[in-house]
């Protein structure tokens, strides 16, 4: 809103899609807290260390070199290489640099372009709940509907692949997982993840699979979704450094 000459405030259109988004219930709990002495905050994901010094380091650097303009749309060409050689290394996948990876201001944009890329109005995309609070926002805004599916303290807040299937329509375009979890911090053991790449495969779905927390994992093993059998062509897979190296 703004104020006209008469002092008046006038309204202006606002989306449906907008006007029925909720409000993110853990930025709340951020704000609230905020203004709140001696409490610990658990509710926004990120590392209680401060960015390591040799990150920061090289961020100044690349300031005073100059390195401060536009760069390629799908981002820099040196850091999608050095992306590329990383998940060879360490998970055996290969992705051209120059078609396959796409460098975003973190998993959040990601998450809205996947959505955007792959959604028609009244598409359905599939998800565990509870969720990250990005999913179900991302999806509206393109048009689609979410469907949730739980995934609660009895299947070990893993979401189950016979409860994905039995929610496929002809209007379902992909399925959306994020594991190791956010907010629960499950982690999907690779019999449970297998058995929901099987599903996409038979029905020709993809996967956007949410792997920002790769590297915070503790006494489990965390298994990337494109690693298995046939699921390379029919995974989106989001990362980033924000998480793991405190860079939020």
């Amino acid at each position: 809103m703004s104020a006209n000459p008469r002092g008046q405030r006038r309204k202006y259109h606002i989306s449906q899609r907008v006007n029925q988004l909720s409000p993110s219930g853990i930025r709340r709990f951020f704000d609230l807290l905020a203004s709140m002495e001696g409490v610990i905050s658990l509710g926004v994901g990120e590392p209680d260390f401060t960015t390591p010094w040799h990150i920061r380091e090289a961020a100044i650097e690349s300031l005073e070199k100059g390195y401060t303009m536009y760069t390629s749309n799908s981002g820099m060409p040196e850091l999608r290489q050095e992306l590329s050689r990383y998940l060879k290394n360490h998970y055996d996948l290969e992705y051209d640099p120059g078609s396959e990876l796409l460098i975003t201001v973190g998993v959040s944009e990601a998450l809205d372009l996947a959505m955007r890329a792959i959604i028609d109005p009244g598409d359905e995309v599939i998800m565990p709940d509870p969720c990250y609070v990005s999913y179900n926002p991302c999806v509206v805004l393109a048009g689609g509907r979410p469907i949730m599916v739980a995934a609660n303290e009895k299947s070990n807040f893993e979401i189950n692949a016979a409860d994905i299937e039995a929610r496929i329509t002809n209007k379902t375009r992909a399925i959306l997982i994020g594991y190791p979890a956010n907010p629960t911090g499950a982690v999907m053991s690779k019999g449970k993840l297998a058995e929901v790449a099987e599903v996409a495969r038979r029905h020709q779905l993809l996967v956007v699979s949410d792997e920002i927390y790769a590297k915070l994992v503790y006494g489990v093993e965390h298994t990337c979704l494109a690693t298995l059998p046939g699921m390379k062509e029919s995974t989106i897979l989001l990362g980033g450094f924000s998480k793991a190296y405190a860079m939020t």
